[in-house]
């Protein structure tokens, strides 16, 4: 098993920043990729980014690129999303979520954080 919380949520102006933090513990061995998801009211969950459990390669959506950073404290087993530049659109609650080596897709989901980015 592996268990993922995530923290650091909030209200923000737009144009600020936040920092979400993804805190990692149990068979982190068997982790693969980590990702970071988000899902609006009333609309569907998508993807913002991941990174891999190495550190590198990242990958980011359209709509966050330039604007977010995906990173990896080793030593803290902690996930990291850097969000700059924050736009109202960017309001919802966010969640990380780990792929592992032994299966298909995001078996492992965090229990999420609000982000609200008023105009």
């Amino acid at each position: 098993q592996v268990q993922l919380v995530e923290s650091g949520g909030g209200l923000v102006q737009a144009g600020g920043s936040l920092r979400l933090s993804c805190a990692v513990s149990g068979r982190t061995f068997s982790i693969n990729v980590m990702g970071w998801f988000r899902q609006a009211l009333g609309k569907e969950r998508e993807f913002v980014g991941s990174i891999s459990w190495s550190g590198s390669p990242t990958d980011y959506a359209d709509s966050v690129k330039g604007r977010f950073t995906i990173s990896r404290d080793n030593p803290r087993n902690t996930v990291y999303l850097q969000m700059n530049s924050l736009k109202p659109e960017d309001t919802a609650v966010y969640y990380c979520a780990a792929a592992t080596r032994y299966g298909v897709g995001y078996a492992y989901w965090g229990q999420g954080t609000q982000v609200t980015v008023s105009s």
